[in-house]
């Protein structure tokens, strides 16, 4: 069944479904969700959680054979599988549809994955879980929305922003929350009498614009490789988490490979940008950056990212900035430092 987001927050409250389904393109939007559904099963008393990532050469049935498997101390378990191309192929489908048969009332599936299409929900692995689930479809917000969510989050962490600065931060985090998200957390440590103003905003942007992660991924999108391993270089010496970067990164990749998939198929530029909900003033940057690229090369970066992840998470030797940076000079349209191994 469908859950509407606005609504989840109640739904879980009232019940528990065996399965949850929280498809998306929003980082940051999929991620709070995600979220949401965690807190809510701990409380329920899930306290063991079981992450697969389901990319290529996965083992299906070890789904399975965690469903199977009896907790040490016969705890419930939240098992969450992450479909980065959001097609299990045929043996996965077929996975997931057995695993349904395995769960019990010690067991709940989350299963997240990219913003599922109609060729996706048209098929039977998926109608099979949604019919015995909650699909909830996260939708990115409108440019229109924007300042209203912007305004809406400044009052959460307890500012008060003024109109010109709300408007001001839309048009330089262009659509990207996750960014927004973390702006509105410096201004929070450093506002003065929790008032915001379009000054507060301008000098936030002057002092972050030399390493800033947006100007880093418009380097490399623009072919600028010299730039972008010097931002890269800083960045990291500042601090800045390799996961928010590549939150961001990925984002960019997905979206620049629907784009480019798009105008192979035949799709006017045009109708593309729409689509895609590509700013005015970025129709320039993106379309010099499709025609470099190609989908091959996109869908080797996203992998490429997923191993970054990895190995953050300590399930694979590596250095992660090195692949990062592999990736970036990728994207400019530059020979990568090494190799990086496919993900």
């Amino acid at each position: 069944m469908k859950v509407y987001p606005d609504k989840l927050a109640g739904d879980l409250k009232s019940r528990l479904h065996k399965l949850y389904i929280v498809s998306g393109d929003e980082q940051l939007l999929v991620q709070e969700t995600t979220d949401l559904i965690r807190r809510a099963l701990r409380s329920y008393g899930f306290s063991e959680r079981e992450l697969f990532h389901a990319e290529a050469g996965f083992d299906w049935t070890s789904l399975l054979q965690s469903a199977g498997s009896m907790s040490l101390f016969a705890e419930k378990k939240l098992i969450e599988v992450r479909l980065p191309s959001g097609k299990p192929g045929d043996q996965g489908g077929k996975m997931l549809t057995q695993l349904l048969d395995q769960l019990n009332e010690d067991n709940v599936l989350l299963l997240v994955l990219p913003r599922a299409g109609q060729d996706i929900q048209r098929t039977r692995w998926f109608k099979t879980l949604e019919a015995e689930g909650a699909f909830i479809q996260v939708w990115p917000i409108e440019a229109r929305d924007l300042p209203r969510w912007l305004t809406a989050r400044f009052k959460r962490a307890g500012l008060g922003a003024s109109r010109e600065a709300v408007q001001l931060m839309a048009d330089r985090v262009e659509g990207n929350l996750l960014a927004a998200v973390q702006e509105i957390e410096r201004l929070r440590l450093t506002a003065v009498d929790g008032r915001v103003d379009v000054r507060e905003v301008t000098d936030g942007v002057a002092d972050s614009a030399r390493y800033d992660v947006f100007k880093l991924l418009d380097s490399a999108m623009a072919g600028d490789a010299v730039k972008s391993v010097r931002m890269i270089s800083g960045l990291r010496a500042e601090g800045v988490e390799i996961m928010f970067i590549i939150a961001m990164l990925v984002r960019e990749l997905r979206n620049l490979e629907k784009m480019k998939t798009g105008l192979e198929s035949g799709q006017s530029r045009q109708s593309v940008f729409k689509q895609a909900r590509v700013w005015k003033n970025r129709e320039s940057l993106v379309s010099r950056c499709l025609d470099r690229l190609q989908v091959g090369g996109l869908r080797q970066m996203t992998s490429a990212i997923g191993q970054i992840d990895r190995m953050v998470k300590g399930l694979e030797l590596g250095d992660p900035w090195r692949v990062l940076l592999d990736v970036l000079l990728h994207l400019s349209g530059k020979p990568a430092i090494r190799q990086s191994k496919p993900a």
